[in-house]
């Protein structure tokens, strides 16, 4: 068997979740789940082969509505990404670092409050 771990945030508003993060970050639609009458409920994205899922902030409270978050994402080009996320907008809390593990990182932080790092440094045997 192969796992496969994939991240899910809440966003209160989906749409405009999803929009930020294709917007923003260049993720790409893969499927969004509506309800009968076409409501958005649940999608998922992909960047460069890394899916994620977004999901509805609950109105109810939920075990799964746990607040902001932190995700890191490798990628190839980090200064790239910089540059289309700052195009976009979006609120830099860490401008592009060499960190001293050798990736080339940043961090962004987006309109809910969940910090998205990119950088160069992958996880897993070299």
């Amino acid at each position: 068997m192969t796992a496969n771990i994939q991240p899910v945030l809440h966003y209160s508003d989906l749409t405009k979740g999803v929009g930020y993060l294709i917007d923003t970050f260049g993720f790409a639609e893969h499927v969004i789940h509506r309800t009968p009458d076409g409501a958005p409920v649940y999608a998922e994205l992909v960047l460069d082969g890394c899916y994620i899922g977004v999901g509805s902030t609950s109105p109810e409270p939920s075990a799964f509505d746990l607040g902001p978050t932190a995700l890191y994402v490798a990628i190839d080009d980090p200064d790239a990404m910089h540059a289309q996320a700052v195009a976009a907008g979006a609120e830099i809390v860490m401008e592009l670092t060499e960190q001293d593990y050798g990736s080339r990182e940043f961090a962004a932080r987006d309109y809910e409050g969940n910090v998205w790092c990119f950088g160069t440094y992958r996880a897993g045997p070299k």
